[in-house]
């Protein structure tokens, strides 16, 4: 009887356990909704056309400058991809990464800065999905054109595989983000999920669902853009 009451205890220990070390992640992907929700409806943002042939978009609240002295800044957000095996299903469900880098760090002017970057082909999305990915070197990147009739045939465009957009201080602009890094942020995705999960089989191999904090990022996706407009050559 004693054994059991021991076991009994432990196990609603770790529940609480969990349910407190989760609240920090539900809190990311609520906040990665409501910013990417919030950009969206400014005038002057993201260009849809983009939106629509991207096949991931990556949304990091409040990237924040490191103390003076250690350089650099971090920021912490979420991953969503479109579903299917080319990308053109549904959004699917979030993955947590995290923005490191010793360039953010001048642009940001010591405020709390929003980023949304889109992933524009098979091949970034991949590279994400991996280990650590230095903008610029393992991923080609460049700052995103904004404007809902900003034209997206530009060979920086083009070339691109990820675009990167900010907002700070109620401003809005394309941001360079070459040298920054990014990586699957793998101790929150447990946390989130209540298992080891890899970024690959959260985003692309459906191992989970959206988590209820998801579902207005996912509405927000799902309204602003339903298809993949990509070539689907591209895509293969």
């Amino acid at each position: 009887m004693k054994k059991l009451l021991f076991v009994l205890v432990a196990l609603l220990s770790a529940q609480l356990s969990f349910a407190a070390g989760d609240i920090k992640e539900v809190d990311r992907i609520k906040d990665s909704g409501t910013v990417l929700k919030e950009i969206l409806n400014i005038p002057d943002d993201i260009p849809k056309d983009l939106l629509d042939r991207a096949e991931c978009v990556i949304v990091l609240p409040s990237v924040k400058k490191l103390a003076i002295g250690i350089g650099g800044s971090f920021g912490r957000g979420v991953m969503v991809c479109r579903s299917g095996q080319h990308y053109t299903g549904s959004w699917g469900a979030p993955a947590m990464y995290a923005l490191e880098g010793g360039n953010i760090g001048f642009q940001l002017g010591g405020q709390a800065t929003d980023f949304v970057l889109l992933v524009m082909n098979p091949r970034g999305a991949e590279s994400l999905m991996g280990s650590k990915v230095k903008l610029g070197a393992d991923a080609a990147a460049a700052a995103g054109p904004k404007g809902r009739a900003a034209t997206a045939a530009t060979d920086v465009v083009m070339r691109a595989e990820i675009l990167s957009y900010s907002r700070s201080r109620g401003l809005f602009a394309g941001v360079s983000l070459e040298g920054s890094t990014l990586r699957p942020d793998n101790g929150a995705n447990e946390k989130l999920y209540g298992k080891k999960l890899t970024a690959k089989e959260i985003l692309r191999e459906g191992k989970v669902g959206i988590p209820a904090a998801g579902h207005e990022l996912d509405a927000v996706l799902q309204k602003a853009s339903p298809k993949n407009l990509s070539d689907p050559k591209s895509l293969q």
